[in-house]
C-alpha cells in the first residue's frame, strides 16, 4: 500500500470516474475524501466501503463547488480530519450541449463554474500543504474536449481546454517543490455524465439513441469502445507513484486513439 499516511481528495465521486479514483486509491492505504451529489444511503455504503479497503480514513463531502465558500469549506474540513491534502483529484463535471447561439446563459456559468473554476480554488487551497510536504499530486480529469472541440459543447470545450492549460502552469510553478500536476484526458467512459447527455443530442441532431451512440459518442473512438472508470484510475494511480515523479504538465489521453487523427 503504497499511499499509506496520505490523503486524496477527489471531487465529483459519488459516482463514475471520481469514484473508480477513490476505489484505486483507497486501496493502495490513501485516506479519502469523496464529493458529490446522490442518494445518502449508496454514499455511505461507498464511503464505509472505502474505509475497509484502505484500512484508513473516509469521509463525505456534500458541497456544492460552484460556491467558493463551500469550496474552502470542504478543503478545511479535509486538513482539520487528515492534516491536508496530499493527492487532488479535480473530476467533478456537468455537461450540456446546444448550439452556441441558443446555450442557456445559465449552463454556461454552471460548466465553467464547476468543470474549471472549482479546480483553481480547489488547487489555489491544496498548494500550501503540499509545498510544506514537498509532495504531491494534482490530477483534473481533462477530456479529449481539452484536445479537440465538437460541435454543440461550447462551453464543455472551453472548460476543458482551460483547465488543461491551468494544469501546465501549476506544473511550472510547483516543480521544484515535489508537485506535479498533470491532465487525464478521457475518450467517451460510460458514466452518468455521458449517458445523460444522450437525449439532448438526439434532440439536437435529430438521431436516435442508437445513432447517438453509435455515430456520435463512438465515432471518433478508433477503438469503438468505451473507455472504462478504471482504466481511467490506473492511470491516476500511476501518476501518484515515484515512477511518475518526473511526469508533470502532461495531457494523457485514454481515448482509444480519438486524438491521434
Amino acid at each position: 500500500m503504497f499511499l499509506t499516511g496520505k490523503t486524496a481528495l477527489v471531487t465529483g465521486s459519488t459516482s463514475g470516474i471520481g469514484l473508480a479514483y477513490a476505489k484505486a486509491l483507497a486501496a493502495e492505504g490513501a485516506n479519502v475524501v469523496i464529493n458529490g451529489f446522490g442518494d445518502a444511503a449508496a454514499i455511505e455504503a461507498e464511503r464505509a466501503g472505502l474505509e475497509q479497503a484502505s484500512g484508513a480514513g473516509a469521509r463525505y463531502s456534500g458541497h456544492d463547488l460552484t460556491k467558493v465558500d463551500q469550496i474552502e469549506a470542504m478543503m478545511a474540513e479535509a486538513a482539520d480530519a487528515f492534516g491536508g491534502v496530499d493527492i487532488l483529484i479535480n473530476n467533478a463535471g456537468v455537461q450540456h450541449v446546444a448550439p452556441v447561439e441558443a446555450f442557456p446563459l445559465d449552463k454556461w456559468d454552471l460548466i465553467i463554474a464547476l468543470n474549471l473554476t472549482a479546480a483553481f480554488h480547489t488547487t489555489r487551497l491544496a498548494l500550501p500543504h503540499m509545498k510544506e510536504r514537498r509532495w504531491g499530486r494534482i490530477i483534473q480529469t481533462a477530456s479529449a474536449h481539452s484536445l479537440v472541440a465538437s460541435p454543440f459543447k461550447s462551453a464543455y470545450v472551453t472548460a476543458k481546454h482551460g483547465l488543461a492549460g491551468f494544469t501546465k502552469t501549476v506544473a511550472l510553478e510547483a516543480a521544484t517543490f515535489g508537485i506535479t500536476a498533470n491532465c487525464i484526458s478521457p475518450g467517451y467512459v460510460w458514466t452518468p455524465l455521458v449517458e445523460n447527455q444522450i437525449p439532448d443530442t438526439m434532440k439536437a441532431r435529430g438521431m436516435t439513441r442508437e445513432q447517438v451512440i453509435n455515430d456520435v459518442l463512438l465515432a471518433g473512438q478508433p477503438t469503438k469502445e468505451f473507455v472504462t472508470a478504471e482504466q481511467v484510475a490506473a492511470i491516476a494511480l500511476f501518476l501518484c507513484g515515484d515512477a511518475a515523479a518526473q511526469i508533470t504538465g502532461a495531457n494523457l489521453s485514454v481515448d482509444g486513439g480519438w486524438t491521434a487523427g
